[in-house]
């Protein structure tokens, strides 16, 4: 008896650890976001180059959607392959489409 209450303590803190962890991920990541969306505000605001601005907010914007697909909709976990599959088929196809009607449009 003794052993099953010892072994559901000791997996009770592993997920407590493990949900502590995720959560300082979590918070870290959101500050990274705030970081970077203060970054983009201020280069408009400073008036730099567009050929400047726009390039590197794009590259924030995608960062930031890595960010908001891998920690905060928990791609990263398991059981979340399928989903995961699907969405990044769906990205490769949009880009596709996207680099086709460019080709065709400057060709």
């Amino acid at each position: 008896m003794t052993d099953k209450v010892s072994e559901t303590s000791q997996q009770f803190d592993y997920e407590k650890q493990k949900r502590k962890e995720e959560m300082k991920q979590q918070v870290i990541t959101f500050a990274l976001m705030i970081v970077f969306t203060l970054i983009s505000f201020a280069m408009v605001l400073a008036e730099l180059d567009r050929l400047f601005v726009i390039p590197v907010i794009l590259v924030l914007a995608a960062i930031q959607v890595g960010f908001q697909l891998y920690y905060f909709m928990h791609m990263s976990h398991k059981g979340h392959e399928l989903p995961a599959l699907m969405f990044y088929g769906g990205v490769f196809a949009a880009f596709l489409t996207i680099l086709a009607l460019v080709v065709l449009v400057w060709w």
